[in-house]
């Protein structure tokens, strides 16, 4: 499967402070977010590991990811790559992600993220259009409940 790009904006009426203290608070981010489980911190704004779980068609996913910060910004921005494997399925997940914070006015902020992921193996059988529409899925629950907690602006 070729790799499928996304971008997303928030407009928060939050300071870019309290939007990054709370966009990179890992437990809070995996409670927005049903298919991520046991996220734990190995080093602070560094490197993670969660696993994820879910189902695609006949295939019941598990994955143990490695989540590595490739670039930090303290308050601005971050990119990190998330890697893992379902050995018992034959598939491979990366996903290469960016949130970019910048102050709004009036005291408000905007959160830009981008990125890719891509499945390969037996789980990308089940073709393009379904798995870009469970990341859709994926994606909508983690910017709804980001919106919720963190306020929309108007």
């Amino acid at each position: 499967m070729p790799r499928s790009e996304f971008r997303r904006e928030l407009i928060l009426p939050s300071s870019p402070e309290q939007a990054w203290t709370s966009l990179t608070d890992v437990p809070l981010l995996v409670s927005w977010v049903s298919v991520v489980e046991d996220a734990s911190e190995i080093e602070p704004l560094g490197r993670y590991s969660a696993v994820l779980m879910d189902r695609l068609g006949p295939f019941k996913l598990r994955a143990d990811l490695d989540i590595v910060v490739t670039d930090l910004v303290p308050g601005s921005s971050i990119t990190f790559k998330a890697s893992g494997e379902d050995r018992q399925v034959g598939s491979r997940l990366v996903i290469e992600a960016t949130m970019e914070i910048e102050p709004r006015d009036p005291d408000g902020s905007l959160a830009r993220f981008s990125g890719a992921y891509e499945v390969t193996g037996r789980a990308a059988s089940m073709g393009s259009g379904t798995i870009n529409k469970k990341a859709d899925k994926i994606m909508a629950e983690f910017f709804a409940a980001a919106e919720s907690a963190l306020g929309k602006a108007v």
